[in-house]
């Protein structure tokens, strides 16, 4: 989404016709998606519709993503590529999420939480999450996942030092 001149009326036809309030949140919606679409042209190595030699990849539509502010929700549009993956630099990915779920996992086990209801609750809750936030997640709890083909199994192994003055009692294992 390049800003040329007809883009740039068109959005001052729609800043007019909003309300005094939903002007900034509109404006920032704008200025993001663009900022998005030219860090991606960059990336790929062209513009949309352009054929280039230096081309990396294809576009291969969007998704959508809800980026709250204090202007209010933002739905910006995030791009998919063929092969490979994007995600803009100007966004965190899922941070508060994240922490917050580490949060409750933490005083979970803290508090005696059985592991299956902590099992549970994670799964319910990354049920739908993107790979690499599952696997940032996994880290930040200092979780290591090995999948084992011979038994069709996964070991977990948790680093320790990760977390200072936690005791751990495991309750089930096999």
């Amino acid at each position: 989404m390049t800003l040329d001149q007809s883009a740039l009326l068109e959005v001052l036809d729609a800043l007019k016709a909003a309300e005094v309030n939903d002007r900034v949140r509109q404006a920032a919606e704008t200025m993001y998606q663009a900022l998005i679409e030219a860090e991606l042209t960059a990336v790929i190595g062209a513009a949309p519709h352009q054929r280039t030699d230096s081309r990396v990849t294809q576009r291969n539509g969007h998704r959508p993503r809800t980026l709250t502010t204090t202007a209010g929700d933002l739905d910006l549009r995030i791009p998919k590529l063929r092969t490979g993956s994007f995600f803009p630099s100007l966004l965190e990915r899922r941070r508060r999420v994240d922490q917050a779920l580490f949060a409750v996992v933490m005083e979970a086990y803290l508090h005696g939480v059985s592991t299956r209801k902590v099992d549970d609750l994670v799964a319910a809750v990354l049920r739908d999450a993107d790979p690499a936030d599952k696997a940032e997640f996994y880290r930040q709890l200092g979780l290591r996942l090995t999948y084992q083909p011979e038994t069709q199994t996964v070991r977990a192994a948790v680093d320790l030092s990760a977390h200072p003055g936690v005791m751990v009692c495991v309750r089930r294992a096999s």
